[in-house]
């Protein structure tokens, strides 16, 4: 996309890229999300049964300033991503997180999923802990090995 373009026109080049996106993909298509600069074109679909809601567009905010936790996120031990895609902190849309703030969780235990080329894969904590923190939104794009979730190592009166 042109830089000198305007934001219809750009909101135009992405939709259609998004038509013929969709239109060339086996199976079904639960969302698709493209961005040309700080122009995104996002369409979901929650219900094959109905039918698949108009293109929005949007321009992203300015990233919120983050708080720095009192102890780094390299510091402290973390969920990771296992590869990299899309994180999900459900098994499916309006389902309860697998996990939450203050919950306690064990090694092999799923926490959340990544979803890459259209595989769901699920992320398990490495080691037990008491979650501090959830670092990346839901539906967010991940890298590999980004922390996810923080965690605080269980003393002898946890859990």
């Amino acid at each position: 996309m042109s830089g000198d373009a305007g934001p219809e026109e750009v909101l135009d080049g992405l939709s259609r890229h998004a038509r013929k996106l969709v239109a060339e993909l086996a199976g079904p298509v639960r969302r698709v999300r493209l961005r040309s600069g700080e122009t995104v074109l996002e369409v979901e679909w929650h219900d094959p049964a109905r039918p698949a809601p108009a293109p929005r567009a949007e321009v992203d905010p300015a990233p919120e300033p983050r708080v720095e936790a009192a102890t780094p996120v390299a510091d402290r031990p973390a969920v990771r991503a296992p590869v990299v895609g899309t994180f999900y902190r459900s098994p499916e849309p309006g389902a309860a997180p697998f996990v939450a703030v203050g919950d306690v969780v064990r090694p092999g235990q799923v926490v959340g999923i990544v979803e890459a080329m259209k595989l769901m894969n699920e992320v398990t904590a490495g080691q037990a802990g008491r979650v501090v923190e959830v670092l990346v939104e839901d539906g967010k794009p991940v890298e590999y090995d980004q922390p996810l979730i923080a965690l605080e190592p269980l003393t002898g009166r946890d859990g």
